[in-house]
């Protein structure tokens, strides 16, 4: 459960009338993004508000799902299904055995993950308890429908909070090693398999492939976002948007070559940031190129991954991405690093554990050379975990969807030095 403070002003209006103030007219409420709420109501009552509040325009692209069975309910749910963006559930026990049950639900829930809690008690000691101990929100049943929207939308919309949707960008350290394919298996990956809507972000606005990887052919797409930056808000984005899944978003490239794509550094920072309002994850293609905006896109995203080839070229435009990035995004992580086509036939080729070695890092996924499966599903706008969700490579591609979530680590590997290349920098371990 995320560690989220209530505001000061809110716990000093509970400390002066004794209770949280309840929310004023719906109207007041702003619509709510795409986030996957799940519920586990005790009561009939509760339930039935917010499945009325499921259904209210304001929560049209929130992804909402009622149950009953309270704490218990939802702790065995989540021993074996993914934990969504926000987490209600309702106890009508007192403190004691309320956070027993609670801390019982943290065991099975991502630390990414928010949680209202909906109780009986209009008690400040247990308020302040729960809001220490990572609860995003305490409501007092019973609950009306804009109260709790109004929460709903505090915790993911109050600018205070920041963007809801993580950034990730996908670039190549070279054209034509697979950084696209990659992007969207991951992204396809992230939404269908944690119930987390992605915006799948297609930059390379003269020769993008997602339309087609996706088998999409929106009218409109990010083009008619970067030319009219004045008219950037959440109307005209999901305007734009194709859906492609019911958790995966689509803002196509328009694949054209009726215009020439010259852009400023910040030409496409209003779309990104839209479109993290909106979405709890922004999957963004790059294309292979070096200027001012891409630069841009990489220093403000929040993970970077870097697809490479095992071949002297890859190696060396990977070192100099990575040493870019440093510099670029000096308190962030290192880049993750995707060994992309391994092992084609009788193509001399650097080892996996020399390339990563001589970087002084780990691949976080090693995707092996598999045409026929590639271009199979290519040709059919199918992703590797629709054409064969049983296949080594689909598992890799969830592993990586994994890793860029939060969910796992980087299996760690031995790292060997590089014998040769000395001539690019690279250091050779005594």
């Amino acid at each position: 459960m995320a560690n989220l403070m209530h505001s000061t002003a809110v716990a000093q209006d509970i400390e002066a009338h004794g209770e949280e103030p309840r929310a004023g007219d719906i109207h007041d409420v702003r619509p709510i993004p795409r986030v996957t709420i799940q519920a586990f109501c005790e009561s009939e009552a509760t339930a039935q508000v917010l499945e009325a509040a499921a259904r209210d325009r304001r929560m049209a692209r929130a992804h909402v799902k009622v149950h009953l069975g309270g704490v218990p309910a939802a702790v065995d749910f989540y021993q074996s299904a993914p934990t969504p963006n926000l987490i209600v559930v309702e106890s009508r026990h007192a403190a004691a055995d309320m956070l027993a049950e609670l801390s019982r639900l943290a065991e099975v829930c991502d630390s990414q993950t928010k949680v209202i809690v909906i109780g009986q008690f209009n008690d400040i000691a247990l308020y302040r308890e729960l809001i220490g101990n990572g609860v995003s929100e305490y409501l007092v049943a019973p609950i009306a429908m804009a109260e709790f929207m109004a929460a709903v939308s505090d915790l993911f919309v109050n600018p205070q909070n920041g963007p809801l949707g993580r950034m990730i960008a996908f670039v190549g350290a070279k054209g034509g090693c697979g950084s696209s394919t990659v992007a969207h298996n991951v992204a396809w990956s992230i939404a269908s398999h944690y119930e987390n809507d992605v915006v799948l972000t297609d930059l390379d606005l003269a020769f993008g492939t997602a339309n087609i990887n996706l088998d999409q052919d929106p009218p409109q797409g990010v083009a008619e976002a970067v030319f009219s930056p004045e008219r950037i808000d959440d109307i005209l984005l999901d305007r734009l948007l194709a859906k492609c899944a019911e958790h995966l978003s689509l803002l196509a490239a328009p694949s054209t070559l009726d215009r020439t794509y010259d852009f400023d550094r910040d030409a496409f920072s209003s779309i990104l940031e839209a479109a993290q309002r909106s979405a709890p994850c922004v999957a963004v293609d790059l294309p292979h190129q070096w200027c001012a905006w891409t630069r841009q896109v990489l220093a403000s995203a929040d993970e970077v991954v870097i697809t490479a080839v095992p071949e002297l070229a890859n190696l060396r435009n990977t070192k100099n991405l990575i040493d870019s990035l440093r510099d670029l995004r000096p308190n962030d992580h290192p880049p993750r690093l995707v060994m992309n086509m391994v092992g084609v036939p009788k193509r001399p080729e650097i080892a996996v554990a020399d390339f990563t070695g001589a970087l002084e890092m780990s691949a976080a996924a090693v995707i092996p050379f598999e045409p026929a499966l590639f271009g199979t599903a290519a040709n059919n706008g199918q992703m590797i975990g629709e054409a064969d969700p049983k296949s080594t490579i689909a598992a890799d591609f969830d592993f990586l969807a994994q890793v860029l979530t939060g969910k796992a680590e980087i299996r760690s590997e031995k790292k060997r030095s590089l014998g040769l290349l000395s001539r690019l920098g690279l250091k050779k371990k005594g």
